[in-house]
């Protein structure tokens, strides 16, 4: 797709799908020792990334499906990646539908009490512009970060928003989160926000999400 300084960005691959799940993992862990998809899925790693590998591979539409993703690769390897989507196309509900196909072809599903400390979530969930082009699932290998991969990957996806229509793009970090909230400003994004909740503090040991936004 795109070629530069030692590395290449290409949309992501069925190949890409333990990578993904990786990305996923750790993006939503953010700088927090348990995040979202450890409360959903309580377990190994090994087992929450198959979870999530099957779950980046449905056919159902939703923010963790592989085909929203861009991977930045060094060497052919997969080293970094993040993913863009409209909210009206891949959020609300859509993750449920997703969850429900893999059920059916692995039997796998969330801890229903697991899910119930997830959710806590939603109490700080930022809220999108009609039409924001959201960015999310941002993360790099550890041994491939400080090579602009993030800086590159960020400039591409969100051409594919402007491509798409977009003239508003939105990305958010957990409080406290302070190196993807400098990342993203030397983007271009700037803080519009930020929410806090006592009960979702309880479960995630941080105050809250601070929303971030910038034009296209």
């Amino acid at each position: 797709m795109t070629a530069t300084s030692g590395f290449q960005i290409v949309e992501a691959q069925p190949k890409h799908a333990p990578f993904i799940a990786w990305v996923i993992l750790t993006a939503f862990r953010s700088h927090l020792e348990r995040g979202f998809w450890d409360f959903m899925c309580p377990g190994t790693d090994e087992e929450i990334l198959h979870y999530l590998e099957a779950l980046t591979s449905t056919k159902t539409a939703h923010w963790a499906q592989l085909p929203l993703f861009l991977v930045a690769e060094v060497d052919g390897e997969p080293a970094a990646a993040l993913s863009g989507y409209f909210e009206e196309e891949h959020a609300g509900e859509k993750l449920t539908d997703g969850m429900t196909e893999v059920f059916e072809a692995t039997g796998l599903y969330p801890d229903p009490a697991g899910v119930k400390r997830a959710l806590t979530v939603t109490n700080v969930a930022p809220e999108h512009v009609p039409g924001a082009w959201i960015i999310e699932d941002v993360a790099t290998r550890p041994e491939f970060r400080r090579r602009g991969l993030v800086d590159a990957l960020m400039q591409e996806i969100m051409n594919r928003g402007r491509k798409r229509g977009a003239t508003v793009s939105d990305i958010s970090v957990f409080i406290g989160n302070d190196s993807a909230q400098k990342a993203y400003e030397k983007a271009g994004y700037v803080v519009v926000g930020e929410k806090r909740h006592p009960e979702f503090e309880a479960v995630y040991k941080t105050p809250g999400v601070r929303a971030l936004r910038r034009a296209l």
